[in-house]
């Protein structure tokens, strides 16, 4: 066992550690009213996110021996605090990777990079806490977050794998697959469901296990040192196993335990699911995901369950994912402040990129890129930014991007990409709609999106302004706007944005519904609409406009670029397509797209009684 002080100079080695430090220090509460794993934990956590209060650790789980924790990441200051001890260091690590004379110039600046580096390198081990005691997957806990979910699912999982042709951590992947337990066709206690996304390093494993006509040996951590579980979230490049980033975020090895013709298991994880996937899928879902609606039920990978093995002292810790922001953008962030020194290593010519949380992350992508290729041009206009930008949708996960708007650097030095509606309103001055945008169609898109035309197919819209303005943004509603017949309620979500209710969509394939074509046809390039050059048709124009929030998470998570962007005044010169008048996002909810979650009303009522006055969570919320 550590000594007292040794968590804090070096980081927590188990999730205990994380529980006892934060409740010492008025962080986290526990919670001894009964609370039932099935919805209720999940809306008790939210309104705690969403207030900004304490990590929660509920004592007392109906029907479960496990006590489970929840809102370990809800703030930054306090996801701050849980890596305190490491995040310079990482930093420093990147810092040099964008710069590695930075160590040969200046080695003082670079304190404790030695210990750092060492850290990294798993400590082997022959058992661990984690393997004390065996259970099975129905007597853990059975967390349902929202009441149309297909089952009890793992919010936090670690799913770890190691390439079969090249054992060992160099060549693992440790990722955040959810993890569906029981509910659909699912063996109980026999089989779990693993949805692993496109672009993903665990499908690189389970195809050489194919390959070799094997199954993937995998295991699945709960619980554990909460370097693991921000590691499981990184976007590390190949080469670099997640296992020693969690090394490096906690300033300690990570204690592996390890097994004869299997992956290790962490040895101090509180929870281990070990199986392996074949080749076989089943059913899995519905489930209530990031992007505020349900994805539907899709076939994929199966585990086969061999042990479920926990530790005495075990603790459940789970988040709880729905339209954002929620506990997963907290993640984001850090992520972000972690990783955006080294983009421009990455992606040369790419100042700054930001996946927008309240759109979804994947939906919306901003960035700032370079203008340079004709310096001496009297007239800027996008040329090296459409190079940044499809280096930009090849790189990794930022490849899902669905929206990407890219400014120049040039234009405006000053700007901030993480002020979205700063940035939007540098874009929508300079865009011209006759020549900035760039599709990219019948291509893949997040695995989450139903807006496309399948599963992982849509387009993709690249935005690309680059210059003076050229217009100035309207900020009220014009006395002499006209709309055609069928259409109300314009609403002014931001300069130079318009909101207008449309009817409701009426037809039951992608794209075939003509209402947003007549819309456009109506209009003339001189009509006074066109003063805002983004016109976005929804179903309820005044919940679009009602904060900046809806406008992002309406207008990106319900249109699908090639379907539903259409133009007053379009025209087609040489296959590009661009218009003269404003631009038009179809973004009503449409038949093929998934629902929109919603709460239980009688686990919100049940819950509101335990936020009243009289409650025993009174305060909290």
């Amino acid at each position: 066992m550590p000594c007292k002080n040794e968590a804090i100079r070096m980081g927590y080695a188990n999730l205990q550690q994380c529980v006892a430090d934060l409740e010492k220090t008025g962080q986290l509460i526990r919670i001894a009213e009964p609370v039932d794993a099935n919805l209720e934990a999940a809306e008790i956590h939210r309104r705690v996110y969403a207030a900004g209060g304490p990590a929660l650790l509920f004592d007392n789980v109906v029907d479960c021996q496990f006590p489970m924790v929840s809102n370990l990441f809800g703030t930054m200051d306090r996801a701050r605090y849980i890596f305190r001890d490491a995040l310079k260091h990482v930093e420093t690590l990147i810092s040099l990777k964008k710069d590695p004379t930075t160590l040969l110039r200046s080695p003082l600046k670079a304190p404790g990079v030695a210990g750092t580096l060492l850290s990294m390198r798993p400590a082997l081990r022959r058992s661990g806490p984690v393997m004390q005691n065996e259970t099975s997957i129905s007597k853990l806990p059975q967390l349902k977050c929202w009441p149309d979910d297909g089952g009890a699912f793992i919010t936090l999982p670690q799913v770890y794998t190691e390439h079969p042709d090249r054992p060992g951590y160099v060549n693992s992947n440790l990722g955040m697959y959810r993890v569906q337990l029981g509910g659909n066709q699912y063996k109980k206690d026999r089989q779990v469901g693993l949805h692993y996304q496109i672009h993903r390093s665990i499908g690189f494993h389970h195809s050489a296990a194919l390959e070799k006509g094997e199954r993937l040996k995998v295991n699945i951590f709960v619980g554990g040192p909460p370097s693991m579980t921000l590691a499981a979230v990184m976007p590390l490049p190949d080469g670099i196993p997640e296992v020693a980033f969690a090394g490096a975020l906690s300033r300690r090895a990570v204690r592996m335990v390890r097994q004869k013709d299997a992956p290790m298991i962490c040895a101090e994880a509180d929870f281990c699911i070990t199986g392996t996937v074949a080749a076989e899928e089943l059913p899995e879902g519905p489930f209530g995901d990031h992007l505020g609606y349900y994805s539907l039920v899709h076939d994929f990978p199966v585990v086969d369950v061999h042990k479920v093995y926990h530790r005495s002292d075990a603790i459940w810790p789970f988040t709880v994912v729905g339209r954002p922001p929620q506990e997963d953008t907290v993640f984001g962030e850090l992520i972000h402040e972690l990783t955006g020194p080294a983009i421009p290593t990455v992606l040369p010519g790419v100042k700054a990129v930001h996946a927008v949380d309240e759109a979804g992350v994947h939906p919306l992508l901003l960035a700032i890129g370079n203008e340079r290729y004709v310096p001496y041009a009297t007239k800027r206009q996008p040329q090296e930014l459409l190079t940044n930008a499809n280096a930009i949708l090849g790189q990794g996960q930022l490849s899902l991007a669905k929206y990407l708007f890219i400014a120049a650097h040039q234009d405006n030095p000053n700007l901030d990409i993480n002020d979205v509606a700063a940035f939007f309103g540098h874009m929508l001055e300079r865009i011209d709609l006759t020549r900035d945008l760039h599709f990219q169609t019948r291509t893949t898109i997040d695995t989450l999106d139903y807006t496309g035309t399948g599963l992982n197919e849509g387009s993709k819209l690249i935005v690309a302004a680059a210059g003076e303005r050229i217009r100035s943004l309207p900020t009220e509603v014009p006395s002499d706007l006209t709309l055609p017949p069928g259409f109300s309620s314009p609403c002014v979500c931001l300069p130079g944005v318009l909101a207008i209710t449309a009817p409701k969509w009426s037809t039951a394939s992608p794209g075939s519904d003509p209402i947003p074509q007549q819309f456009c046809d109506a209009l003339s390039v001189e009509a006074v609409i066109n003063r805002f050059p983004l016109v976005v048709l929804v179903d309820d124009a005044e919940f679009c406009a009602r904060s900046f929030g809806n406008f992002l998470w309406v207008t990106f998570t319900r249109s699908n670029p090639a379907a539903d962007v259409y133009g007053i005044g379009a025209f087609t010169e040489q296959k590009h397509w661009g218009f003269r008048g404003s631009l038009v996002i179809d973004a009503r909810l449409k038949s093929h797209m998934a629902p929109p979650l919603e709460c239980d009303p009688k686990v919100t009522e049940k819950v509101d009684r335990l936020f009243s006055k009289s409650g025993a969570l009174h305060g909290l919320a």
